[in-house]
């Protein structure tokens, strides 16, 4: 069955259920015993960000058969969502749910603030639920082999979500963007933009900022970075006054914006202070890309424009894009990577074994590629389904996120979420 990115009717359903409001903003995550009932919608008290990527209006709706949609019904689908603090995973949690049940399915979603014992009790709360199959995107990607080998043990299959989760044998599948690729397009934006391949004898100071240690995709979006710039470091063409280079260095724990922020304080005070000049601050997502660009308003004693990268298109960073104090982000389509977990989840719920042929089947409007090559979690290669991002400009946010659908420009020259 052919399907494409969810349509705008249901987006505007599940949007109209959420409370509008922007990245890096903090908010609880939901319990186990929190999860809105398999029959019943989440409450809207529990959305604190909005569902930013609906899909757009020229999309179909994905045309379910009657009669798998009424034979999904007895089947629940198990969501495990890290935090809504961020606001890309109230996107994600809302897609999967909408999207789910718009194929009939039940389902339950859960949220667990980013502590990790809560969200080991969240989906062992999900077993106990008899849930047909899990949808996991960890907090810290070490910490689930104990519960999801009781998963494996009671025949449920589990999709590893956005981050890969290690060490465990229980993953059947991992649906991902391609992350080195996010890194690469940022570094790659850095080395046009500066157009260093005609530098001469110039040189340009770049400082990084990296994300959670705990998140398997941080080293990823890191390293993929690095490797695209790495030439011009070792050729001395790009500079790092700080000398902080390595991922241990320059990560931030929870990818959390307050941190990013005093982190990059810290390194103007200490290597800026006497006018040297930063040119480069190469953040791996929006929310410590936010933090930097904080403190480089408040700290930086230079008068240049500084280079900011980003990723996921949050609200509050795609203003600042408009303003040009962040100068790019890397875009995730998350209504395409739901797209892409509903048609897996349900071959797999009906028996088949998804390879390749998933992708060519399903007629997707977006690109996807099958990996059997990239992804070891330490017990073997898992299976990945990885999405291409979008870079997003000042000079593309219309065509990439407005044309498109997944915001509108509002009358104050910004995107918003379409509501």
């Amino acid at each position: 069955m052919k399907k494409k990115v969810v349509s705008a009717i249901l987006s505007a359903a599940m949007v109209a259920s959420l409370i509008t409001g922007c990245g890096g903003s903090a908010s609880n995550g939901g319990a186990a015993s929190e999860a809105a009932p398999a029959s019943e919608a989440a409450p809207a008290s529990e959305a604190a960000a909005p569902a930013s990527e609906a899909a757009p209006a020229s999309e179909e709706a994905p045309a379910a058969d009657a009669a798998d949609t009424a034979a999904n019904g007895d089947m629940t689908i198990g969501i495990a969502m890290p935090t809504k603090s961020l606001e890309r995973w109230n996107r994600d949690g809302s897609y999967l749910e909408e999207q789910f049940k718009a194929k009939g399915y039940n389902v339950e979603l859960t949220y667990s603030d980013n502590k990790i014992d809560q969200q080991v009790k969240d989906i062992e709360g999900l077993i106990a639920d008899n849930v047909n199959l899990l949808v996991v995107a960890a907090i810290d990607g070490e910490s689930l082999s104990q519960v999801l080998a009781e998963a494996k043990e009671s025949g449920i299959p589990v999709l590893s979500y956005d981050r890969l989760i290690m060490n465990t044998d229980a993953v059947s599948y991992y649906i991902s963007f391609d992350n080195y690729t996010v890194g690469t397009l940022q570094g790659q934006y850095v080395i046009d933009q500066l157009d260093l391949d005609n530098a001469g004898d110039k040189t340009y100071n770049i400082e990084f900022t990296a994300g959670d240690p705990a998140d398997n995709n941080a080293g990823f979006f890191f390293n993929g970075a690095y490797d695209t710039l790495k030439p011009y470091i070792d050729k001395g063409t790009l500079v790092i006054p700080s000398g902080q280079s390595s991922f241990e260095q320059v990560a931030t724990k929870q990818w959390d914006t307050a941190t990013a922020m005093t982190r990059m304080q810290n390194i103007l005070a200490s290597n800026y202070s006497d006018g040297t000049q930063l040119d480069v601050a190469l953040c791996s997502n929006d929310s410590t890309a936010l933090g930097v660009t904080q403190a480089i308003e408040s700290d930086y004693a230079g008068t240049n424009t500084v280079i900011i990268t980003g990723q996921d298109g949050d609200e509050a960073n795609l203003a600042n894009v408009v303003d040009g104090k962040q100068s790019m982000t890397v875009y995730k389509a998350v209504a395409n990577e739901a797209v892409a977990t509903i048609d897996l989840a349900d071959a797999i719920l009906k028996g088949e074994t998804p390879d390749a042929g998933l992708i060519d089947n399903a007629g997707w409007s977006f690109d996807c590629a099958y990996d059997t090559e990239s992804y070891d979690n330490g017990t073997g290669v898992i299976p990945s389904y990885l999405l291409v991002p979008t870079v997003v400009t000042k000079d593309n946010i219309q065509t990439e996120l407005v044309d498109t659908g997944y915001y509108t420009m509002g009358d104050d020259g910004y995107p918003h979420p379409v509501q």
